[in-house]
């Protein structure tokens, strides 16, 4: 065995171990390296048995000494190691080392291979049996890495990709549409001017687009990904493992990042690289594992197939790996062990912070910058151990993992911690840098010393205001009662109701009086300055603490935000997506896998600090601010002119580009040439129909201008017939000139006298008078005169009238005047905009109206698809006038009461187990829930309806934990990635509900009838 495979070997197997403990750390909640390193010495390196032992009701702690917890930190073992709780993170190694490592290696890699051996009975109590078992399985699967070259953590990590596989194979197999299911229309897929490129989530790989956003956004990344040229060497036949795995998938990869530059595509396809990634491993199984370990495990074939181009081109120096130049950086360690100190230097990459019992970012490194009792660093004679971590060298992309999962012994699962965590948009590290550790020391002894007498400040606080609520404001008047004395017979043997129970002068004079007020007002005031002085005193120490590291010399290495990575859901299953800075044009951009929409830090906050939903930052991503290169944009080296788009990237992907939106402008050519086809179809087929011979009827009716489609414009004449001939009866009366023309205006101003009174009525919400006539809704939504004039006009023209000569004759009045009306002073097409919204209106009405009866009829599927209509119709009335439509708070209210009952119906479906009732509930959510969750998520300021999906989700969760059936539990892995997918892109029903004809009488009859049976109260206070 050379040196090298020697190196190498060591390096996986301390990977492998760190991998383990990392891993355990997480599951347990355990972070104490000696309990956990024991317990996997104690299970031979099996992970669940591991599990097992530490989550056991009577597992003891494991005696091992403390020279194993701090042994990564002796002095002369300098190496890479991870010094993380979520995943393995940098640890590769370029020199042997004689510590833990050999031992490891003799592990894992000295036992021999042992085939033919016979079957153990672990039924019994022999405990040689059951070591013989561990070792069996060790061996099993040590032989299984010598043999594939493949660790049990890589196995694991492919489990989880299979399923992504698996899952987006299975979808091209289902009928109902799927939350990443392609638009037939290819217009819908189009990018829109310079947009950002979305990913599509091909099956529960949300996690990819996330971390690819990410880093692709990041400008010099891109351009070592786009400008990577795989070493000559390999071009033909890969040598080994790694180049066989790392080298085609860094060609998708450019590929990849080449189409998010260049594509007319709104969002392309990742499935290559999802592929290459599963192809890599051979593995069984779909369990899931913590999304970090595919991020570790990108970062890991990145910067080996960078490591094999950096080696070819060294020419005799230390070959430089750009991806170890820009993610990993170093610190020093310094500690005390049993009084003896040592300092040892470390290399990091995804630096992971610990959530829980912290408020904010610098809360988390401080804990992790110090372990152990810090005070025995400066004794020498102490006992205690201690270290503290300072950091020497920074990256210039600097990724915090926010571990917010720990492990529920109680119920046996793993749990999310959901506590507020703040961060801010530029991070000052100055503090935690070993060139500043003198003064950070003394920084930190003077916070703990305001800190503790901060707390004596509370106590005095507190002590004081309850001396101030003690303190009389008032003396009793001297003046003398006469003390009413009420006879008790069982009570006379006792001490006399008119004297004291303490001694107490029995007579105060004025002076003395005087004396005590004074004493008494002194003492008040005295407290209330005390009270004071102690606020503000309390107050300035806050400041004195916030602003300890805001000198000059303490912000000089400002790291800004480059990207936040959002986890939504629970701890088993989820949806993530990216917040990432665009940093020329200064804004956030949210990515939610094909959706790429502007967003606001307000927005981020609020999805991303916690404490608000079940969604919070759980990695965050922060670049040197000083450091221009990582964001630079791409200039011509001859014209200086900045490049931009296709014209950054290399001949061969602007031809594979290329390649790819011709593909996709044909596509775009093929449904403009069917829309084509089929518009002359119809048009064809409406020939035909004109050559027809229409009714008579139908001729004099398309002679009139249209007025509604439903109701017809006749429908609403023929109601108002009654009302009309009144007017004109009444107007008639009136006036003594019969003159047709004169009756009709008279019988206008009557007629919108009646129609204002109404629209000024102040009515119940049964009694709508805008139904009963269009000029109501134009008075209350303060329409122009013209259209209201114009409206009344067609009332009276209508040929509906012509029933009797005075009819007729003002009939024909009424249509002179109208065409008489001049275009410039009646603008039509606002006119017909305002009888559109007329229209809306009526139709929103309906779709409330009969989705409130099936509500109440319990026909909760018909319902929620009649209610949804209504509400995002009403809400689009209402954003042009607070009159326009019905009350959103009782349309939002029957909407979401709706989709409560529907997803408790589609539960109960699922719990009975049956296969039919279990499709029946799947069905209602993919059909009926999931598309309507972003219509109650898109606006924010609804926290109702945001509760309202909370619970929804929690509840299909809570099965997480729960006992079932394989197939159960199949479905449910399957189906709970769409329910918590957080995109607010509106997908809607595949068709509206077909609205029925009513006459505007019985339209207004069931309409009351519905709000008149409405309860007054919310059933659930929502």
């Amino acid at each position: 065995m050379t040196v090298e495979q020697n190196v190498l070997q060591q390096s996986t197997s301390q990977k492998h171990q760190q991998t383990f403990l990392n891993q355990l750390r997480e599951i347990t909640g355990i972070n104490d390296t000696q309990i956990l390193q024991q317990a996997l010495k104690d299970s031979n390196g099996n992970l669940e048995l591991a599990v097992a032992f530490l989550t056991a009701k009577n597992a003891k702690t494991p005696q091992q000494e403390e020279t194993t917890y701090y042994q990564t930190a002796l002095p002369g073992n300098d190496r890479y190691i991870s010094v993380g709780s979520q995943a393995d993170t940098r640890k590769k190694q370029y020199k042997p080392t004689r510590t833990r490592c050999a031992t490891i290696e003799q592990t894992h890699y000295g036992s021999k291979d042992k085939r033919d051996m016979d079957v153990i009975d672990l039924t019994g109590d022999d405990k040689d049996d059951l070591q013989r078992a561990i070792a069996l399985s060790l061996e099993e699967s040590n032989r299984a890495f010598r043999e594939t070259g493949i660790t049990d953590e890589e196995q694991a990590i492919s489990r989880v990709l299979e399923a992504s596989i698996a899952e987006n194979k299975a979808s091209l197999k289902r009928t109902h549409t799927e939350v990443w299911s392609d638009s037939p229309n290819p217009y819908d897929r189009k990018r829109q001017d310079n947009c950002p490129v979305g990913l599509k989530n091909v099956g529960n790989t949300c996690w990819f687009s996330a971390v690819i956003q990410s880093l692709f956004n990041l400008l010099e990344f891109r351009r070592l990904v786009l400008n990577y040229n795989p070493p000559a060497s390999a071009q033909d036949l890969p040598r080994n493992q790694k180049e066989h795995r790392n080298l085609p998938f860094m060609r998708e990869l450019r590929h990849l990042f080449a189409l998010l530059v260049g594509s007319k595509r709104k969002y392309v396809d990742p499935s290559r690289a999802v592929d290459i990634l599963k192809d890599a491993f051979k593995s069984n199984g779909s369990q899931q594992q913590d999304v970090s370990e595919f991020t570790h495990k990108l970062l890991d074939w990145l910067e080996d197939a960078f490591q094999m181009k950096a080696e070819e081109e060294r020419d005799g120096e230390k070959p430089k790996n750009p991806m170890l130049e820009l993610f990993y950086g170093r610190f020093l360690a310094v500690g005390v062990l049993e009084g003896k100190k040592f300092e040892n230097t470390e290399m990091f990459g995804q630096y992971p912070l610990q959530v829980n019992g912290f408020k904010d970012l610098h809360e988390c490194l401080e804990a992790a910058m110090i372990e152990g009792e810090i005070e025995s660093l400066h004794s020498e004679n102490s006992g205690k151990s201690g270290q503290e971590h300072w950091f020497t060298e920074l990256p210039p992309v600097l990724t915090f993992e926010l571990s917010r999962f720990e492990f529920n012994q109680a119920l046996g699962r793993p749990e999310k911690i959901h506590n507020k965590l703040e961060f801010p948009q530029v991070l000052y590290l100055d503090r935690y840098m070993h060139k500043n550790r003198e003064i950070t020391r003394i920084k930190r002894d003077e916070i703990k010393r305001l800190k503790e007498y901060l707390t004596v400040l509370q106590q005095r606080l507190e002590s004081t205001a309850e001396q101030q609520q003690g303190t009389p404001s008032e003396l009793p008047s001297t003046s003398p009662t006469p003390r009413s004395f009420i006879h008790k017979p069982f009570t006379q043997s006792r001490i006399p109701p008119d004297l004291p129970m303490h001694p107490a002068p029995r007579h105060i004079t004025e002076e003395e009086l005087s004396v005590l007020e004074g004493c008494l007002h002194r003492w008040r005031t005295e407290v209330e300055n005390d009270t004071r002085d102690l606020q503000e005193s309390i107050s300035r120490i806050h400041r004195t603490i916030e602003q300890m590291y805001s000198d000059k010399s303490m912000i000089q290495v400002p790291y800004r935000l480059h990207a936040v990575l959002v986890h939504e859901g629970q701890a088993n299953a989820g949806h993530y997506w990216a917040y990432i800075f665009d940093h020329h044009q200064e804004r956030w951009m949210k990515y939610n896998d094909i959706s790429v929409t502007k967003s606001t830090w307000e927005e981020l906050e609020r999805d991303s600090f916690g404490g608000y939903r079940n969604a919070s930052a759980y990695c965050l991503m922060y670049i040197n601010d000083k450091e221009h290169f990582l964001i630079k944009e791409d200039f011509h080296k001859e014209t200086g002119q900045k490049l931009v788009g296709m014209e950054t990237l290399p001949t061969d992907l602007r031809d594979f580009v290329k390649e790819d939106n011709q593909r996709f402008e044909k596509e775009l050519e093929e449904w403009d040439l069917q829309l084509a086809q089929k518009a002359q179809q119809e048009k064809i087929l409406a020939s035909q129909k004109m050559r027809e011979p229409a009714p008579s009827v139908m001729t004099a009716q398309a002679e009139e201008p249209e007025y509604l489609e439903q109701p017809s414009r006749s429908d609403l004449a023929k109601y108002l017939k009654e009302e009309t001939m009144q007017a004109i009866t009444k107007a008639s009366s009136e006036h003594e000139d019969k003159n047709p023309e004169t009756v009709l205006q008279l019988a206008i101003k009557l007629e919108y006298a009646r129609l204002v009174k109404l629209a000024q009525e102040d009515t119940p919400p049964e009694t709508d008078y805008r139904l009963h006539h269009a000029v109501v809704y134009f008075i209350q939504n303060q329409s122009p005169k013209k259209i209201i004039e114009r409206t009344l006009l067609e009332q009276f023209g209508n040929r509906n009238l012509s029933f009797d000569e005075r009819c007729r004759n003002i009939m024909k009045i009424a249509q002179a005047k109208l065409e008489m009306i001049k275009p410039e002073e009646v603008n039509m097409e606002e006119y017909e905009k305002w009888h559109q919204d007329y229209r809306s209106f009526r139709d929103t009405t309906m779709y409330l109206m009969i989705g409130l009866e099936h509500f109440q009829k319990k026909s909760y599927i018909e319902a929620i698809q009649y209610l949804i209509c209504a509400y995002q119709n009403n809400k689009e009335l209402l954003s042009k006038g607070p009159y326009r439509g019905h009350d959103e708070e009782l349309i939002s209210h029957y909407r979401r009461e709706c989709l409560l009952k529907l997803n408790e119906h589609a539960a109960e479906l699922f719990e009975s187990g049956e296969d039919q009732e279990v499709n029946n509930g799947l069905f209602i959510m993919n059909e009926f829930i999931v598309p309507c969750l972003p219509l109650l998520l898109v606006d924010e300021m609804e926290e109702k309806d945001i509760v309202a999906v909370e619970d929804m989700r929690n509840r299909w969760c809570s099965y997480l934990g729960q006992e079932m059936e394989p197939n159960l539990q199949e479905k449910l892995t399957d189906f709970l990635p769409k329910l918590l997918d957080c995109s607010t892109e509106i997908k809607g029903f595949n068709e509206l509900p077909k609205l029925p004809s009513y006459s505007t009488h019985e339209l207004c009859e069931r309409f009351a009838r519905i709000m008149l049976s409405l309860s007054r109260t919310p059933a659930d206070g929502r």
